[in-house]
């Protein structure tokens, strides 16, 4: 008579022999972190969102909320950047106009301030630094804001890159005056 024995691994040993004995070459990837949000980001037009553009990682950091960039496609030079009040990236309405992401509403500001100062100033929490694209339009640094100390608030938000540069400033135009918004991403 022929004897069957099963054998279970515990999920961790079992992990530790698939990695041994993963072939040479063969690349294994750690899920995201816990701490740590992915936002893709995409064109956005009066119609939706198009094209997938990148990622943004959110993490924490000690001196606040760090976004790494990793995104292509942008028109060069300075961007305005901030997290908006929902997520949602699809269009609005606004005087008989289409604005693209404009269901992403405001900026995030918690504390009804009002006021557009950038990310040290005493303002609307979702202002963020300036992105800036490369002239082959990447943008792959790390951006920090110190006032986010949580990154938890930022779920079911959304980022939004405008078109131009951001003065931290409500004057001469509000939010820091960065034109339209060219990129949207939800953060789940």
């Amino acid at each position: 008579m022929t004897r069957k024995t099963a054998y279970t691994l515990c999920p961790r040993l079992m992990a530790i022999t698939l990695i041994a004995a993963a072939p040479t070459g063969m690349t294994l990837t750690a899920p995201a972190r816990a701490d740590e949000l992915t936002v893709t980001m995409h064109k956005v037009t009066q119609d939706g969102t198009g094209d997938a553009i990148g990622t943004v990682t959110i993490s924490s950091t000690d001196g606040g909320a760090s976004f790494k960039l990793d995104l292509h496609g942008l028109p060069s030079g300075p961007h305005g950047f901030h997290v908006h009040e929902n997520d949602n990236c699809g269009p609005t309405m606004m005087s008989g106009v289409r604005i693209p992401a404009g269901a992403a509403g405001g900026h995030l500001d918690p504390d009804y301030t009002g006021k557009h100062e950038g990310p040290a100033g005493q303002g609307h929490l979702g202002d963020l630094p300036v992105l800036d694209a490369a002239a082959n339009g990447t943008a792959t640094q790390t951006l920090v804001a110190p006032r986010i100390k949580d990154i938890g608030i930022l779920k079911k938000r959304a980022l939004i890159i405008q078109t131009g540069g951001d003065n931290y400033s409500d004057t001469p135009n509000r939010d820091g005056g960065g034109g339209g918004r060219f990129a949207c991403g939800e953060i789940e």
